[in-house]
């Protein structure tokens, strides 16, 4: 039979001091700015300009005339055709704002032999990427409880030293719970391995507008495997505990089924809010999860584009 025994008060260490060289970024941004600008170059040609209803030049669809709206709106034209009045809808020109946010408390450190980079790395690395990329494509880029959107040249950079700056941000392992426009998008990127309710109340609390959202899950190969042996210590990085697992064999079926739950619970939520949620893993190429947001934000559009 597995043994179990969680090591007293006193042998546990603060996650915060566990981990502080982990994750301190300022000395690795560089580097890590530099990897998102390939992954970047690699996205230059997938996101192309939105295509919305507003006050634009460009025409974009006829729509049913709705009563109220000034006569001067109606195509009368295209309405001739039919029994029914229509209005010649323009493409709106100016852009809407996506809001991201990464996970960089102190289990995003973690990393096993298995990974080419450790979770807060590749969460980095992308989020950079992604708002070098949706800039470039005419977006505004926010970051989520730290900068208002923006379209700069800059933004990769601007990001970076952000994060950098921001020690309070490596506290929680969950995003602020800010409402965000309705108009607007958020990435939130994590391993998202807090409490299934915790997840659901900020999720909820920052789609209260109807802003739509993408959950990016930053995932080590062996966290969803568990492919450990005899005797084990588990420590959890953010309270400092340590358990020893006398059998870590015999935790596994139990670990995959709770582990399958959690996973079931975030499809659950994205669904219920029209959501989308995209599994990377560590051992596979930033461009891999990169490419497949950039195609989710492009579909997202009316009109339904690819994006890729």
């Amino acid at each position: 039979m597995a043994t179990t025994r969680v090591l007293p008060a006193a042998s546990r260490r603060p996650g915060r001091a566990e981990t502080a060289a982990a994750l301190s970024l300022a000395a690795r941004m560089p580097r890590l700015l530099l990897e998102s600008r390939r992954v970047a170059a690699s996205l230059a040609h997938g996101i192309h300009g939105r295509r919305r209803a507003g006050s634009g030049e460009s025409f974009w669809q006829f729509r049913p005339y709705v009563a109220g709206e000034a006569a001067s709106r109606v195509d009368w034209r295209r309405s001739g055709r039919d029994d029914r009045l229509y209005v010649r809808e323009r493409e709106w020109e100016t852009p809407h704002a996506v809001w991201i946010w990464v996970d960089r408390s102190a289990s995003m450190a973690f990393s096993s032999d298995l990974a080419t980079a450790p979770k807060v790395e590749r969460g980095i690395v992308l989020g950079l990427a992604l708002a070098d990329a949706l800039v470039g494509a005419g977006e505004r880029v926010g970051l989520l409880g730290l900068r208002p959107p923006a379209a700069t040249r800059r933004i990769a950079e601007l990001v970076a030293e952000c994060y950098a700056a921001d020690r309070a941000g490596e506290d929680d392992d969950l995003p602020p719970a800010l409402a965000v426009h309705r108009m607007d998008e958020v990435l939130l990127v994590g391993d998202f391995l807090s409490p299934l309710p915790e997840i659901v109340s900020r999720v909820e609390a920052i789609s209260s507008r109807g802003a739509r959202g993408h959950l990016l899950l930053v995932v080590d190969p062996v966290e969803e495997t568990f492919p450990f042996d005899g005797q084990a210590m588990l420590e959890e990085g953010e309270a400092g505990l340590r358990l020893r697992i006398g059998d870590a064999r015999a935790w596994r079926g139990a670990y995959r089924i709770r582990m399958d739950a959690h996973r079931r619970g975030l499809d659950e939520l994205v669904r219920r809010r029209g959501w989308t949620v995209t599994v990377h893993h560590t051992d596979r190429p930033a461009s891999e999860a990169a490419l497949r947001i950039q195609t989710l934000l492009a579909a997202s559009r009316p009109g339904g584009g690819t994006g890729g």
